[in-house]
C-alpha cells in the first residue's frame, strides 16, 4: 500500500500519531542477516506504518555488498513489511534507475523516496537541488527530474517522497529558492515530504506554516534522529548544518563523557521536541532514523506513548494467518504453507518466489506440479544464514551428541535465538509441551519443529490465536525430530496400522518410511473456522514438500560441517557427519486433535 494511503487510512480511524523507521544497507552479509532479524523484531514489537531503506547500488566495493533493491524485496516478500526504497540519481545512468524501479515494482514496493544524492565530488550532503554538477550521461540532474520520470514511467503506482530541509539546504542559502524547489518537486508528482533531521522544534513549526502558506499541501513527515552519544550528536548536526538549541547544549555538555546519561537526557530532549511538533497540528507521523539500532527509537516511542496497545496488536493485519503474509504481488493470495519451513521463512519464500500463485491449488505454493520445488539453487544463499564467525559465536564447536541436544535445550529455553535449522526465535506456543521437548532432547532425540494440539481456542487468543477475532482455531499435535537410526524399527513397528498417527521418516540417502495414505496429497495440521468464510488451512504436511525439506535440511548440516573443516576441527566434523549418517529425519502428526494426551511423546519415550 502507498504510504500516503496508509497515513490517510489511519488518520480516518484513529487520532493517535504514527511512525516509521529508516535503515541503511549493512556492509557485510552477516550484517544484512542481523538487520533482517532486527527489522522483523522491531516490527513485531511496535507495528510501524512502514520502513524505508537508504540507497546503495551494491557491488561497488565488495562481493559482499548488498543492494537496496535486495533488502526491499526481502522486506516486502519475506518479512511482509511495507517498505519505501530510497533512489538517487547521482552517478546513476537511466538504465540503472529503470532496473531499480522495476525490481521495486516486481517486489510489490509502492513507495519511493526520490533524491538527487551527493555530488560526485564536493561536500558530503544529502542535498538534492541546485548544485552545480553535471549529471551522469543519460541520467538526471535534479530530484524533481527523477520524480517526473518515475511518474511518467509508472503513473500512479508509486507514492513518491522527496527530501525537505526545515533549516535550509546546505548548498542553497535562499529560503525562497528552497521553497520554490520543494514546490517544483511536488508539482512534478511528489506526494509526501520527509525532512532532514532537526532539533529546533519552534523553527520546524514555523517552517511547516511557511510550507502550507506556499501552497504545498502533501503530508510532512519529520525526520527524527535519536541522541545516543555526545560526539555523534555534534557530528551529525555539523554534517547537516543543523541548529542545536542552547537548552540541548546546557543539558548535554556537562555530561558529555557519560554515554549512559547522554542517552537518557538526550532521549528526554528528543521526546519533548517530538511532542511539540505533534502538538503543532502540522504533522501526525514521525520518521525515526534508527542508524540500524533498536533500543533508542523504541524508547522514544515508548515515552511518547506511541507503542501499540493490546487492541492495536489485535487489529494488526499481519496476524490474519499463523505466519506473516508476504506483500509481494504474486503471493498476496497465499494462504497455505508446508509446516517444515515454519522457522525458515527466508528459504521458503526464496524457493517459491518465482512461481505464479495460480499454478497451485488453494492459493498455495510448493505443489509437486512445479519441477522447481526440489531446486535448492534458488535458496543457496540462505541455506545457512550465519557467517562462520557468527555460527561459532552462537553454537561453538560441539564435540558430542550431548552438545547438540544442549544447543536445542538452550533454544527451547530462550537462551539461543536461532539454530542452524531454525532462523526465528521460539514464542510461547511451545510452553504446554516444553517439558516433553526437553526430555526428548536429553534422550538424544533432537527436536526440530513442533506445535501443540489445540481443539477450538478462540482466534483472539494471545498465544495461539490468528485470523479474524470472532472465530476458532484448531491444531493437530506435530513433531519433527532427528531420531537415531537404530531406534527407527521400533518406531515404525509401533506406528504400523495406526490410523490416527501418521509419519514420514527419511535418511540422507532418500530411504523413505511412511504410513501416510498414498491417495492423500496433504494433511492439514492447522485450520480455522470463521463466520462467513470457508475453512482456512494455513499449514499442511505433505510428501513432496517433506522431500524438498529433507534436501534442504541435510544441506544445512553439510554447511555447518564445512565451518569446522576450515578449522580442521575433526571432532566437530565427525559429530555433524554422525548426525548426517546415523540419524533419520522424522515427522509425526497426531490426527486425534480432541485428545489432550501427549501421544507423540508417550510413543517416543518408550523407544
Amino acid at each position: 500500500m502507498k504510504i500516503t494511503d496508509k497515513l490517510q487510512q489511519h488518520k480516518e480511524g484513529s487520532p493517535k500519531p504514527t511512525f516509521s523507521f529508516e535503515y541503511f544497507v549493512p556492509k557485510t552479509t552477516q550484517g544484512v542477516q542481523n538487520l533482517y532479524d532486527r527489522m522483523d523484531r522491531m516490527y513485531q514489537s511496535s507495528l510501524p506504518q512502514f520502513i524505508d531503506i537508504t540507497w546503495n547500488a551494491g557491488g561497488n566495493a565488495s562481493k559482499l555488498s548488498q543492494s537496496s533493491t535486495e533488502l526491499v524485496s526481502t522486506a516486502q516478500s519475506v518479512l511482509g513489511l511495507e517498505t519505501c526504497m530510497h533512489l538517487t540519481c547521482t552517478n546513476m545512468p537511466r538504465e540503472q534507475i529503470d532496473d531499480a524501479l522495476k525490481e521495486a515494482y516486481d517486489s510489490g514496493c509502492q513507495n519511493i523516496l526520490a533524491l538527487r544524492g551527493d555530488p560526485p565530488a564536493g561536500p558530503a550532503s544529502s542535498g538534492d537541488d541546485n548544485c552545480e554538477w553535471e549529471q551522469c550521461a543519460g541520467g538526471f540532474r535534479y530530484a524533481r527530474d527523477l520524480v517526473k520520470y518515475i511518474r511518467d514511467s509508472y503513473g500512479d503506482h508509486f507514492a513518491i517522497g522527496v527530501a525537505a530541509y526545515p533549516e535550509g539546504h546546505p548548498e542553497e542559502p535562499s529560503d525562497e529558492l528552497n521553497m520554490r524547489y520543494l514546490k517544483e518537486k511536488v508539482d512534478a508528482g511528489a506526494t509526501f515530504l520527509i525532512t532532514q533531521m532537526f532539533y529546533d522544534a519552534q523553527n520546524f513549526v514555523e517552517w511547516c506554516k511557511a510550507v502550507r502558506d506556499y501552497g504545498i499541501d502533501v503530508p510532512i513527515i519529520p525526520g527524527i534522529m535519536p541522541i545516543t552519544t555526545y560526539a555523534a550528536f555534534l557530528r551529525r548536526a555539523q554534517w547537516g548544518n543543523i541548529n542545536i538549541p542552547q537548552h540541548f547544549l546546557d543539558k548535554l555538555d556537562p555530561i558529555k563523557d557519560d554515554d549512559e546519561l547522554v542517552r537518557q537526557f538526550g532521549t528526554d530532549l528528543v521526546v519533548e521536541m517530538c511532542q511539540r511538533v505533534l502538538n503543532s497540528g502540522y504533522v501526525s507521523h514521525l520518521h525515526l532514523y534508527t542508524m540500524n539500532l533498536e533500543k533508542a527509537p523504541l524508547i522514544i516511542l515508548d515515552k511518547l506513548g506511541l507503542l501499540p496497545t493490546e487492541q492495536d496488536f489485535t487489529n494488526d493485519p499481519v496476524s490474519l494467518l499463523p505466519w506473516r503474509k508476504s506483500l509481494a504481488p504474486n503471493r498476496r493470495n497465499e494462504e497455505v504453507r508446508p509446516i517444515f519451513w515454519q522457522r525458515r521463512p527466508y528459504s521458503y519464500v526464496a524457493r517459491t518466489s518465482q512461481w505464479a500463485i495460480d499454478e497451485f491449488p488453494n492459493g498455495r505454493f510448493g505443489d509437486s506440479s512445479s519441477p522447481a520445488f526440489g531446486d535448492l539453487d534458488l535458496v543457496r544463499y540462505s541455506l545457512f544464514r550465519q557467517s562462520p564467525k557468527k555460527a561459532l559465536e552462537l553454537w561453538s564447536t560441539p564435540k558430542k551428541i550431548q552438545d547438540i541436544s544442549q544447543l536445542v535445550i538452550d533454544y527451547l529455553q530462550g537462551r539461543l535465538v536461532c539454530l542452524p535449522w531454525s532462523d526465528t526465535p521460539l514464542n510461547h506456543e511451545v510452553d504446554t509441551m516444553l517439558s516433553h521437548l526437553l526430555t526428548l532432547n536429553k534422550n538424544f532425540i533432537i527436536t526440530i519443529n513442533s506445535q501443540p494440539q489445540i481443539n477450538g481456542i478462540r482466534s483472539n487468543d494471545k498465544v495461539h490465536g490468528w485470523g479474524p477475532k470472532d472465530g476458532y482455531v484448531y491444531q493437530k499435535q506435530y513433531l519433527e525430530f532427528l531420531l537415531p537410526r537404530d531406534k527407527l524399527p521400533s518406531l515404525t513397528a509401533q506406528l504400523e496400522g495406526n490410523e490416527m498417527m501418521t509419519y514420514f521418516a527419511i535418511d540422507v540417502n532418500d530411504k523413505l518410511y511412511t504410513n501416510h495414505p498414498e491417495e492423500s496429497k496433504a494433511n492439514a495440521v492447522t485450520w480455522g473456522i470463521f463466520p462467513g468464510r470457508e475453512v482456512l488451512q494455513p499449514t499442511i504436511v505433505e510428501k513432496v514438500s517433506f522431500l524438498a525439506w529433507k534436501e534442504e535440511f541435510y544441506r544445512i548440516l553439510e554447511d555447518w560441517k564445512s565451518i569446522f573443516i576450515k578449522d580442521d576441527d575433526k571432532e566437530s566434523i565427525d559429530l555433524v557427519q554422525h548426525l548426517i549418517d546415523d540419524y533419520v529425519l522424522v515427522n509425526i502428526v497426531d490426527n486425534d486433535f480432541v485428545n489432550n494426551e501427549d501421544q507423540i511423546f508417550n510413543l517416543l519415550i518408550r523407544l
